[in-house]
């Protein structure tokens, strides 16, 4: 019988996460970290990405309606349109074209610096189902992140994301703004505070 080491124990411990998170930081260029998130992406088997669709989806059962509906799309896409965007960029070869470095590098090193404690801030202790406690599940959300946050150079959360109060992540010309973002300071594995959208004064509430 062949013995292997899984996939999952690379993300069982701190430890293992820094490795990864020290391969994120050490790239120099959007190519290069695009190059590394989708090797780490391509770990992702398609069970991986059916319970992390279904704890989404349990997440988004809780919200209340109307609100669940109209932010449902949107949490897809923050996660699921991304990682195939991410694979996508990386089989048609455009990362080799992003020579440009890191716009905020900054702020980059922050949110690698942040990732091996940050994985395990998460509070899962309530969850029955052990597969949504896997760190490498919890880890996809912030590999879809560093994708669209250095790589896009988008917001971590799409434009049009509604929050609840009727604000929207919002975009005016090429700058990006959300109104929360400054709000969620103190949680500090909280991927808006790696955010590239500036904090709104104010915002046009939807009706």
């Amino acid at each position: 019988m062949t013995s292997f080491i899984s996939e999952e124990e690379e993300y069982n411990t701190p430890d293992h996460v820094r490795v990864i998170a020290e391969r994120l930081r050490s790239a120099r260029t959007r190519g290069e970290l695009g190059e590394i998130l989708a090797s780490e992406a391509g770990k992702y088997s398609l069970f991986d990405l059916q319970i992390i669709g279904g704890r989404l989806n349990a997440e988004i059962e809780k919200l209340p309606s109307p609100y669940r509906e109209a932010v449902a799309p949107y949490f897809r896409d923050q996660l699921f349109s991304a990682h195939h965007r991410l694979l996508s960029m990386y089989r048609s070869g455009a990362f080799c074209r992003l020579t440009g470095p890191i716009r905020d590098r900054e702020r980059f090193e922050a949110f690698c610096t942040m990732l091996p404690s940050g994985l395990y801030a998460w509070n899962d202790a309530g969850e029955r189902n052990p597969y949504f406690q896997n760190p490498k599940n919890r880890f996809f959300y912030y590999l879809v992140a560093a994708f669209t946050m250095f790589v896009l150079e988008e917001p971590g959360h799409p434009v049009g994301m509604p929050f609840p109060g009727g604000f929207t992540v919002e975009q005016r010309g090429s700058d990006y703004y959300c109104l929360i973002r400054d709000k969620e300071k103190d949680v500090f594995y909280s991927i808006c505070n790696f955010c590239p959208a500036r904090q709104a004064e104010e915002s046009v509430v939807e009706r």
